[in-house]
């Protein structure tokens, strides 16, 4: 690790993808991984200690929400930036990324071709998305609603996401206020003003779709 080295910090829960980021991070010559975690509460440890300068966050991880370290990160640890993956859509998640302080956001099957090149750009000062996404993004700022195509999914609130993610994952309703420290009645409440807002009809086919988003990341809307 040279003095003036980039230090990375790399927030996956998958090895053999972490692993092919490590590789190919550790071969430029200006920048190191100073560590890695699986979920949250090791990667602000990890943060506290190392003091990265960027972090790369899996926005799925298992027992974790990696939006949750974006607003950490954003809120307690600046100036160290941070760089979202994720398998799903940016259209849905890269402009609710970018509003909770990330700098940047790319798609995981992208990663091998466009990880370094959204690090050096995010440590230039810039922010890394697609041109369609920063054209959304400014139109957004620009209160110009409507200019681009909106998944359904971009009616529910990050909470709403949240909790679909879960559901997508196979967590009970239990579970899931277990893991988000929230009473179960709560989550009902939550589950249907998913189905509400997403056109569901009952729980089977919330259920459905989740996983079918998860698995995919598409989800589509019922006729």
């Amino acid at each position: 690790m040279g003095k003036d080295s980039l230090k990375i910090l790399i927030v996956e829960d998958h090895p053999i993808f972490r692993m092919g980021m490590e590789e190919m991070i550790e071969h430029e010559p200006d920048m190191c991984v100073c560590g890695h975690a699986e979920e949250v509460d090791h990667a602000l440890d990890l943060i506290g200690v190392h003091r990265p300068d960027l972090v790369i966050v899996d926005l799925s991880l298992k027992e974790s929400n990696g939006m949750d370290l974006v607003r950490e990160i954003c809120a307690r640890h600046k100036p160290t930036a941070s760089l979202v993956l994720s398998m799903h859509d940016e259209a849905l998640h890269a402009e609710r990324c970018i509003m909770a302080g990330a700098k940047g956001y790319i798609m995981k099957q992208e990663a091998s071709e466009s990880v370094v090149t959204a690090i050096r750009r995010i440590m230039d000062g810039h922010i890394h998305v697609s041109p369609k996404i920063m054209s959304r993004i400014l139109n957004s700022f620009q209160k110009q609603p409507g200019l681009v195509h909106k998944s359904p999914l971009s009616r529910i609130t990050d909470r709403e996401l949240e909790i679909f993610q879960l559901i997508g994952q196979g967590l009970s309703s239990k579970q899931i206020a277990n893991q988000l420290n929230i009473s179960i009645k709560t989550i009902g409440t939550y589950r249907e003003r998913i189905k509400e807002k997403l056109n569901l009809n009952n729980a089977s086919e919330l259920v459905r779709h989740a996983v079918i988003w998860v698995e995919t990341g598409v989800f589509k809307e019922p006729a």
